[in-house]
């Protein structure tokens, strides 16, 4: 059985919990795409995790955690939170696809610069290297993991493409030229170290699928972040739509079972970007603190807002949703009232479909307020056993997107969860 954990809104939803919950009962848990530019927290009975790179099933022994063919592989990042895990007393059974591909320090080093040049007009990227990143990969300039066995090929390869990029850094961001066996002695100190865990994971996980395993497929980001479906250009590069898993896995489009979405009780982003449900002023400010909404990564203060149905529903539709995971809803106990964005005005008129970039630009929030609960909810586990409020909230959520709500999450850990 292929389930796929993925989000349904902006990024940041909660899937890390998700999936180190539903690891308990699987065998695989692979990374399919994206790199170390959004990050997953997981609270269980070992302590607190923001993992990056590794999947979110590195906390159970019996698990395979697997880097997938689609992922953005950042060695200095991925060994130091291997490392921070091992100096934690866990030591997680890790597979690295051989044609995953390096973020090389260049990337970074680009990321940094262009976001820097563009000034207010910037993408509000994590300055990961990501957009870098996948440009090289589609411009067939990128480095794959097996390349890093191969040092003579390697060394040439480097040779070329960085000559290549320094004629880009003179001319225009008047920077000094890249060293190409400064860059290749730099991977040479990980090669050995990583080549153990190094293999075809496409044919493992397909053995997988046919001897029937548990496998999760974890998604990085969200439906809205998805560089063909999301609010380009203020996206991811990559896509973190199930509908991918299966690609940056290398395993059949046939094969998921399951597409749980996650998504939050309000909403949340970080970057830039239309986000039509947004709040300023104090009510951002409590509702922020009330769920301490700073970025795993950047550390960047979130915007937030009221739930968004129209933003949901269509994330929801773009993942292929079977399964909705609500979290967060122990966040909004402090409310009396709790507005929901219902419907979009624009240009006098109220729409219900999340439209493309150009006329979200124009559009403003249409509100529905409910009644809440203001009583502390954290850690129920039975449905029965939440307000009425809360649960008439949810059964709303639940209509306005059409999709069922199976998994509603009420505090960090991993067993705070309901399941109806």
């Amino acid at each position: 059985m292929v389930k796929a954990i993925v989000g349904g809104n902006w990024g940041d939803e909660g899937k890390g919990k998700m999936t180190d919950m539903l690891a308990a009962d699987s065998d695989i848990v692979v990374r399919f795409q994206g790199g170390a530019n959004a990050g997953h927290t997981i609270v269980n009975d070992k302590g607190k995790f923001a993992l990056h790179l590794l999947p979110s099933g590195v906390c159970y022994d019996h698990v395979t955690n697997v880097i997938g063919h689609g992922v953005a592989l950042d060695l200095d990042r991925f060994f130091a939170e291997y490392d921070e895990l091992l100096g934690r007393g866990i030591h997680p059974k890790i597979i690295v696809s051989d044609r995953a591909q390096l973020m090389m320090p260049y990337h970074v080093r680009f990321d940094v610069l262009e976001e820097e040049r563009l000034g207010k007009n910037s993408f509000g990227s994590t300055k990961s290297g990501i957009a870098p990143f996948y440009a090289d990969k589609y411009q067939k300039i990128g480095f794959q993991v097996c390349e890093l066995f191969e040092p003579d090929r390697l060394m040439k390869r480097l040779a070329d493409i960085c000559e290549y990029k320094s004629l880009i850094l003179k001319a225009v961001y008047q920077q000094p030229p890249l060293d190409p066996k400064e860059i290749f002695d730099h991977l040479m100190r990980h090669a050995q170290r990583l080549r153990p865990m190094v293999c075809d994971t496409a044919r493992f996980l397909n053995s997988a699928v046919a001897e029937g395993k548990t496998i999760l497929m974890e998604g990085q980001l969200g439906a809205l972040r998805d560089v063909d479906h999301g609010i380009y250009p203020f996206t991811t590069s990559s896509s973190p739509l199930a509908g991918f898993s299966t690609v940056g896995a290398g395993i059949s489009p046939c094969s998921i079972s399951n597409v749980i979405t996650v998504v939050k009780a309000y909403s949340s982003c970080v970057g830039a970007g239309a986000f039509v449900c947004e709040l300023d002023g104090e009510q951002a400010h409590l509702l922020r603190e009330a769920g301490h909404e700073y970025g795993v990564t950047t550390g960047r203060p979130r915007r937030v807002g009221w739930f968004d149905a129209v933003a949901t529903r269509y994330g929801c539709m773009a993942q292929g949703t079977t399964d909705v995971a609500l979290t967060l809803v122990d966040v909004l106990s402090y409310l009396e009232k709790i507005p929901v964005v219902t419907g979009y005005e624009v240009e006098g008129k109220v729409i219900t479909d999340f439209p493309c970039t150009p006329v979200l630009d124009r559009c403003k929030p249409v509100i529905e307020v409910l009644d809440g609960w203001n009583c502390d909810i954290m850690g129920i586990t039975e449905w029965e056993k939440l307000p009425k409020n809360c649960r008439r909230y949810i059964e709303f959520i639940e209509k306005a997107l059409g999709y069922p709500v199976t998994y509603v999450s009420t505090g960090p850990a991993r067993e705070h969860i309901i399941y109806r």
